[in-house]
């Protein structure tokens, strides 16, 4: 076990030390269910109070770095974060990003795209019939009028998942759960005024069939078209966003 134990700067005793703690998980110096030392030997390791070395392990248990466990062979342990915790990490920290405005909508477009449409041929070849079940409930869905914009957005990004669980490729599926998850809905709540749904129906119906017959080039052009019509309507957004800024300044 090894812990880069370095001298700290008074700022943020905690946050340096769970961040110590953290990169040590990382680099596999410390292993999943190694125990980490007492907060008694922690506080003199690091020259710091108590308090603040139980403040640094919450800050890590609240990542799910780590779990505590109570009698005699209790004690702080490194922890094995799930995949779902890990998507969920990461669909966060994309979601804060496009909250800062750190991606633009064509940055967002043109990413979306292109790793979309990797997934596209092995959808095609490895689909099965939980995934095309799936992207049948949601067109389904889809063309009810009763749906609501917001119902609507959501099952988008459920039909859209659908494709990429068809991959059966785990590191696509990790990979593209922020773009699922945390970009697409992002741009959803800003085009959902000016798409055309029964565009989009249509362009899902036809990515279902191409995948259903495991045709891939018509799988990437039918996901071409969408992505193309998205694309002028993110512009229209930035346009219609740009001039209503003007009007309020």
């Amino acid at each position: 076990m090894a812990i880069n134990f370095q001298p700290l700067v008074v700022e943020s005793l905690a946050k340096q030390i769970s961040e110590n703690i953290r990169a040590a998980i990382m680099d596999g110096s410390l292993k999943v269910d190694d125990q980490l030392p007492t907060e008694e030997v922690l506080a003199k390791k690091f020259n710091v109070s108590r308090p603040t070395i139980r403040e640094a392990l919450k800050r890590l248990a609240a990542q799910n770095l780590i779990r505590s466990r109570r009698g005699p062979s209790g004690g702080t342990f490194v922890n094995r974060p799930s995949q779902e915790d890990l998507r969920s990490s990461l669909t966060g920290s994309t979601m804060l990003m496009v909250s800062m405005g750190e991606f633009s909508l064509s940055e967002i477009a043109e990413a979306r795209r292109e790793l979309e449409l990797t997934c596209c041929p092995l959808a095609a070849e490895h689909r099965e019939e939980e995934q095309l079940l799936t992207m049948v409930e949601e067109i389904e869905r889809q063309k009810d009028p009763a749906t609501t914009d917001v119902d609507f957005c959501a099952s988008d990004v459920r039909f859209h998942r659908a494709l990429v669980d068809a991959t059966h490729n785990p590191v696509l599926q990790f990979v593209m759960f922020a773009v699922i998850e945390a970009l697409q809905p992002a741009t959803n709540l800003v085009i959902f005024r000016f798409r055309e749904r029964a565009k989009i129906l249509a362009q899902h119906e036809r990515i279902y069939q191409a995948i259903k017959i495991q045709d891939a080039e018509a799988v990437e052009d039918a996901l071409s078209e969408q992505m193309d019509y998205l694309c002028e309507q993110y512009a229209q957004a930035q346009e219609w966003q740009r001039e209503r800024d003007e009007s309020s300044q």
